[in-house]
């Protein structure tokens, strides 16, 4: 073991020479071009691996590189040394002793510690008062691992020092996350003060909302101006929508909007199209009022309960938690605690569940040694890389170690303290995952179910090869619409990734329980008396999966059978069943008032379920479909102008469009097409182009540009040409057949008309006799013949299918009254038992509370 305070040659040979002290400087000449003061913007990481869990108060300390100031363990600081050749580390260690006592049996009276300089959480296990820390630095030379003690000014070449003393100085890179220093963060929008609020008598309900220019009922925004309800961006997942709220802001001007959902008595996530940022809005409550969103009741409500308000809320998290039961602390591997962070529970609860799950281990902590070998010079900003640490941090056990036994306290505390770190602190993998994400990356609580997509999304992005985890929970569901006047049906499918249960709160199974206990709590309130016992609604699971399978109304149902508006119903089946089915219990909402609300009910949750009643059974005989054919799209003139110059280069077709078709399994090239022909209005819109053209030849072909418009070759300007030459420009079809016209006839219309799109139209409109010409057909099916590169019919989103019949083994529970705010905490079954991760505590658990659960994680019976 080497000695603090010196500079040694090679250890463990006989080569090794000692070296005056005087060649400390010609030792680090070298490497002076490597070493760096950290300038404005540079994250220090001095307080965690990059790779590991591992920090100053583990015994081997924390490496931190003087060039990129990224910090690694040990075990992982050679990894970094050979991979960047990067050679001088400023070493990090944390010594915890137990104080010196007096001559009367006490601690020494406390002084400043002047040997503490890391800004490092102490350990919640030691008692301040006990123990006392000291912090060692010193510098470290790879691959010698000569080592030089700090401070050392007299020795050391002055760039160094400043290196070296900027390094220890430094904040913490997550400081924005702390929740005194969060909302200082976000800036206060210039149009706060002096936003304009029209006048027009829009008052915004509490439930219900759809899109204004669309039926999406997702990521919804609140227009500040005008109380315009309208859809933010679309992801694959089918959790955003078509930018029509971005639009608006460019049509309109007006700047501000918040998310609907996402407001609480502490705010809300308010967005600025002017400033493309998220912004704090000081007028929030005033400006919300103005729609009929009254915040300030909302507060006095949720946040300034009176005392006879909180005995039910606390006998829930009594219940959710298994207070006043004496519960066993687990250890080892997979028991493995998530220190809290402010708020962070939801994403402990769920990653807790995702590393329960084998596809998961093995696409991960399974390949730890190739995804931590081939990472990026800065691995925390990978993904794979931050999953792969924390899988390894959960299941390892390397954190999660029993206390010492007592009788070997004493030895031990006789020389150094060597605490047992029980817990991560997933800073890191927080940072990351929510980077960029106006909720996910606040210090506000958020909804579990959302960041079980959002992460979902994030794994889809970040596939390894073609390993994809997430395979495990994706599942096609079979969507059947009846118009309700003719009859006729449409099937549909679409990808999702959990099944969401209503409460059927009429199916409650004690009602007169439920009608006495609440005259009696009336009763109560009135007379200033203590309320009585709770009681919750207690509602079958069948009842649920019952109302899951109702019919439901489609608002706004446009019928291709009578082409004009109708009455429908939608029913929701099954095409496949997952590997691993997660099931939310929709127990959220909002009362008239916009006070949010949550169902107090306890379900009794199946622990084995089977729904293979619930498979699709498709176009059934007798049924008649309805004719494909899209409701008429109205194009402003503006728009239509914006649409024709974004189709005039292809080098601004929105590439992150294009990722997300092919993330569900597309061609890149069709998905590139779809995009482009489509105007980039949105991955949604690209998608339904797909669903249209999929089963073309040339449907996976590169994308081609032909002339159109007035730019249109000579050739095409001619009517009747044989040839290629004569192909009308994709994209103007595109825009025809989205009206409901056929393609035969867009084709022949733009061919009459020199491809000009306006003309076109006319052309259709004043030719209601069009009947398709034969040799037309014959000419276009020759030429479509004559460019088949591949025929090969296009692999849809990968579902692992089998049987319904599921067993459960993990679930989250909420406590509280709305999603944003309360607690979150995860039971999981282990080994042939349940057992409870409540934050960075693991504990044998004894009454799993299954009733009382917000998601279920159920996993595949093999048939």
């Amino acid at each position: 073991m080497q000695r603090r305070g010196a500079l040694f040659g090679m250890p463990g040979g006989s080569g090794g020479r000692k070296m005056a002290a005087g060649d400390i400087g010609e030792l680090l000449v070298p490497h002076m071009p490597t070493i760096r003061v950290p300038r404005s913007g540079d994250r220090v990481y001095k307080n965690e691996c990059a790779f590991s869990y591992d920090s100053p108060n583990s015994e081997g300390g924390l490496y931190v590189c003087m060039n990129t100031f990224l910090a690694f363990g040990r075990e992982h600081v050679e990894r970094h040394f050979r991979k960047t050749g990067q050679s001088v580390y400023m070493h990090l260690k944390r010594h915890v002793r137990e104080k010196v006592r007096g001559a009367s049996g006490g601690a020494l009276p406390k002084r400043r510690n002047s040997k503490i300089f890391l800004d490092l959480d102490t350990d919640d296990d030691l008692n301040s008062d006990d123990y006392e820390y000291e912090d060692e630095a010193k510098l470290v030379i790879f691959p010698d691992h000569y080592e030089i003690a700090l401070p050392n000014i007299e020795e050391l070449p002055a760039l160094v020092t400043i290196a070296c003393d900027a390094v220890l100085s430094s904040k913490s890179p997550y400081r924005k996350q702390d929740p005194d220093t969060w909302e200082n963060e976000l800036p206060v929008s210039k149009y706060a003060n002096n936003l304009t609020q029209l006048d027009n008598g829009v008052r915004i309900p509490p439930s219900g909302w759809k899109c204004a220019r669309c039926d999406l009922r997702e990521n919804l925004w609140l227009n500040l101006t005008d109380g315009s309800v309208l859809c933010g961006k679309w992801f694959f997942d089918s959790s955003g929508g078509n930018g029509h709220a971005l639009e608006h802001y460019r049509d309109m001007g007006y700047p501000l909007a918040v998310k609907l959902g996402t407001i609480t008595p502490d705010g809300a996530d308010v967005y600025s199209f002017q400033e493309e940022e998220p912004v704090l809005d000081p007028h929030l409550a005033k400006h919300l009022a103005h729609f009929g969103i009254d915040m300030l009741h909302m507060h006095g409500t949720e946040n300034g309960l009176q005392d006879n308000d909180i005995k039910p809320r606390v006998s829930e998290w009594e219940v959710i938690q298994e207070s006043g039961t004496k519960l066993k602390p687990m250890y080892g591997p997979g028991y493995t605690g998530l220190k809290n962070l402010g708020n962070s529970c939801y994403l402990s609860s769920v990653m807790q569940a995702i590393f329960s799950i084998p596809e998961f281990q093995r696409a991960y902590v399974g390949n730890l040694p190739r995804i931590f070998d081939y990472s990026p010079l800065d691995p925390t900003q990978d993904f794979n890389t931050q999953m792969t640490k924390l899988g390894h941090g959960l299941l390892s056990g390397q954190y999660s170690k029993p206390p010492v036994k007592s009788e070997l306290i004493e030895q031990v505390m006789k020389e150094e303290h060597k605490p047992q770190q029980n817990g991560i602190s997933p800073r890191m993998f927080k940072a990351f995952v929510s980077k960029s994400h106006p909720e996910f990356s606040s210090n506000r609580q958020q909804d579990a179910q959302e960041f079980f997509l959002h992460l979902v999304n994030l794994v889809e992005r970040n596939r390894i090869g073609s390993e994809n985890p997430s395979d495990v929970f994706r599942f096609l569901v079979e969507e059947r619409i009846q118009c309700c006047q003719t009859r006729k049906v449409r099937y549909t499918e679409r990808v999702d990734y959990l099944m969401q249960l209503p409460v059927a709160m009429e199916a409650a199974t004690n009602k007169d329980e439920l009608i006495a206990y609440e005259l009696t709590r009336r009763e109560a309130e009135a007379n200033r008396r203590p309320l009585p016992e709770l009681v919750r609604a207690k509602i079958p699971f069948s009842a649920c999966l019952q109302a899951f399978s109702e019919p439901e109304n489609v608002d706004d149902f446009w019928s291709s059978a009578l082409q004009a508006k109708s009455a429908g119903v939608k029913t929701s089946r099954f095409a496949s069943f997952p590997e691993y089915l997660v099931v939310q219990i929709k127990k959220f909402t909002f009362g008239l008032d916009w006070v949010p609300k949550k169902f107090d009910v306890s379900i009794d949750m199946p622990d084995l379920l089977d729904i293979n009643h619930l498979r699709a059974r498709g176009l059934q005989p007798g049924e008649e479909e309805l004719p494909d054919i899209s409701p008429p799209i109205v194009i402003p003139d503006d728009s239509k102008d914006r649409l024709m110059n974004q189709l005039i280069d292809p080098s601004d077709i929105d590439e992150s469009s294009v990722m997300q078709l092919a993330e569900m399994g597309f061609p890149l090239e069709a998905c590139r097409k779809a995009v482009y022909f489509t105007g980039n209005m949105g991955a949604e819109v690209a998608f339904n182009w797909i669903i249209v053209h999929m089963e073309e030849p040339d449907f996976a072909e590169p994308l081609t540009m032909p002339g159109y418009g007035g730019a249109a070759s000579a050739g095409a300007s001619v009517f009747g040409a044989s040839g290629l030459d004569n192909q009308p420009p994709e994209e103007i079809v595109a825009i025809i057949t989205s009206m409901g016209f056929q393609r035969n006839q867009a084709i022949q219309a733009l061919r009459a008309t020199n491809n000009n799109l306006e003309r076109a139209l006319d052309w259709i409109f004043s030719h209601p006799e069009f009947e398709e010409d034969s040799d037309f057909v014959i000419e276009m099916e020759n030429n479509a013949n004559a460019n088949i590169i591949s025929e090969a019919k296009p692999e849809g989103p990968r579902v692992k299918d089998g049987s319904g019949t599921y067993e459960l083994f993990a679930f989250i529970s909420h406590m509280g009254t709305s999603t944003m705010s309360g607690h979150y905490i995860c039971h999981i079954k282990k080994e042939g038992r349940w057992v409870i991760y409540n934050d960075h505590k693991v504990c044998a658990s004894e009454r799993p509370p299954k009733d009382l659960g917000y998601m279920y994680f159920y996993r595949r019976i093999p048939s």
